[in-house]
Formats: C-alpha cells, sequence, structure tokens
C-alpha cells in the first residue's frame, strides 16, 4: 500500500490508475479505524480496481468546545489495517496541505435543508465543515464511487444531496453500520467511554430498536414514542439531544408513509453518541 502525503504526489498515482483504465473507489476516513471502516474498504474492492482511503481530521467541522484536539490519532496502526484490508493508496495529508491558504476566507460548501436539523442544529457549522473537505477530496481523488457509512445517516443525506446538486460524476455508496454485540454503533469516539458507560451504551440501540418495532407494529404517534425514549434514556443516564422520527429524506414523517428512520444523538458522561436504525413498513 502506498502513503501519499501531498496533493501532487496523490495526482500523479490516481493518473497513471486512470490512464490503465481502472476504476477508483474512495473511502474519506478521519482515521483510529474500526472494523465499520475496513468493511467501506472491502464494499470498495467490490465495486474497483482501485480502493484509496484518506485519513484527516478536519478541523472545519469540529465546534470551539469538540474534541478535535484530543481526537485520537493512530497513523501507524491505521496503516496496518488498511493494507490488510487490500487498500492500494492512503492518502493522509496535513492541515497545510489540504487549506494551503489557510481557513480564513476559505470557500464553504453549503447544503440548504438537510443541514440545519437534527444534528445542525446542535452543531451549527458541522455540515459546512463535513460538504467542505468532502468537496475537496473529491475533486482531489475524483472517485468513480465513495463509500461511507450510514450509522452517520444525515452526513451521507447532506453528501448525496450535493453530489447530485453539484452533478458530482459519482457514485455514492451507503454501507451498513457495523455493531458490537448489544448493538452499539461502532465509533471511534466509544474509547472515551468508562466502563460503567460502556455497559450502559447499548441502551441507545434498544431505544432505536424500541420505536422502530412500534412503527412496524402500526404506531403513527411519532412524537409521543419519541419521547417516551427520550425520557427512558434520560432516566438512566443518558443526556438526550434529539431522538426524532423522520423520513427516509429527513422530512416529516406522515402516517401513510411507510419508510422511516429513528435517528437519536445522546451524551453519556462526556461522550456524544449518534445512532440511527432505518424501518420498513406494510402500507397502513
Amino acid at each position: 500500500m502506498l502513503t501519499i502525503h501531498t496533493v501532487a504526489e496523490l495526482r500523479l498515482q490516481l493518473g497513471a490508475w486512470r490512464r490503465a483504465g481502472e476504476r477508483i473507489a474512495f473511502a474519506p476516513t478521519m482515521g483510529n479505524l474500526h472494523r465499520g471502516h475496513l468493511r467501506l474498504m472491502e464494499q470498495g474492492r467490490q465495486h474497483a480496481e482501485r480502493v484509496v482511503a484518506s485519513i484527516f481530521v478536519n478541523p472545519l467541522q469540529f465546534g470551539p468546545n469538540e474534541d478535535f484536539d484530543r481526537y485520537p490519532r493512530t497513523l501507524a496502526a491505521d496503516q496496518a489495517a488498511l493494507e490488510g484490508a487490500g487498500v492500494d493508496l492512503l492518502f493522509a495529508p496535513s492541515v497545510a496541505e489540504m487549506y494551503p491558504q489557510g481557513r480564513d476566507g476559505l470557500t464553504l460548501v453549503r447544503v440548504p435543508g438537510v443541514t440545519e436539523i437534527l444534528e445542525g442544529a446542535f452543531r451549527p457549522g458541522h455540515f459546512d465543515g463535513v460538504a467542505t473537505v468532502v468537496n475537496i477530496l473529491f475533486n482531489l481523488v475524483q472517485p468513480d464511487l465513495a463509500l461511507f457509512g450510514e450509522k452517520d445517516y444525515q452526513q451521507l443525506a447532506v453528501i448525496r444531496r450535493m453530489v447530485a446538486d453539484l452533478r458530482m460524476p459519482l457514485q455514492v455508496v451507503g454501507v451498513p453500520t457495523e455493531r458490537d454485540a448489544d448493538g452499539l454503533a461502532l465509533s471511534s469516539r466509544n474509547q472515551y467511554l468508562s466502563a460503567a458507560e460502556r455497559a450502559r451504551a447499548g441502551e441507545i440501540h434498544r431505544s432505536l430498536t424500541t420505536v422502530a418495532d412500534a412503527l412496524t407494529g402500526g404506531r403513527r404517534d411519532f412524537e409521543a414514542m419519541s419521547q417516551e425514549q427520550r425520557n427512558r434514556l434520560n432516566t438512566i443516564g443518558f443526556d438526550v439531544q434529539y431522538l426524532d422520527v423522520r423520513r427516509p429524506d429527513l422530512g416529516v414523517p406522515q402516517a401513510s408513509d411507510t419508510a422511516f428512520v429513528v435517528l437519536v444523538a445522546a451524551k453519556l458522561g462526556n461522550t456524544r453518541l449518534i445512532d440511527n436504525v432505518q424501518v420498513a413498513c406494510r402500507p397502513m
């Protein structure tokens, strides 16, 4: 596996693969990789001759009181994991390489409509940072397809909307969430949990599946069933920021809908967890 740190080297290598007619799959990450990330690489290998990953902890998507400085950076371990997963190239740029003119006055990409709700309401500016860095990475790599985990459901929706609106010539592939035995979605931030917190963390998935089961059973009092689970989680030590039922496009659900997504963000101690489950129902 090649590890490349500069844009010039990246373009040189990718240009050779494109001239050879090879398809390129791309999985952008912030590193500290787990099984969910490696599943992206496996899926990429099924669709393309070359798999490219990036590791970049993007300062644009962190708020002033968030964990940019302490976000785990484990490049050597990540390189070994990616090589084991059959990745052809890792792009691991510095902040200066990604933003050579600095971040003040940087052109930003904003995706209206899907970025102000849910995560956007609690992390203002977060999705502008995500959309901007992903746009830059797409321009640099120019992949045929890009892979993202479905755990960050709203992020995936933002990227799909950006790609469609800007007519980017690539396919965005969502990859199902990888979970531990108790249902907790894998996340690099799970390591922030204490042992006692980790023992409770699976309850967040239990609340999601409770709402999902209610939906498949025919309940359509969306706010009432969501509030029941917000209350349950708050009672057992979570600090719920949102737990909502939405349409797959993140619009407000209607009783006649047959597809839903249940999304949650909650803090457990100092760790913020997000998750979702997608639900398909029979027509009422």
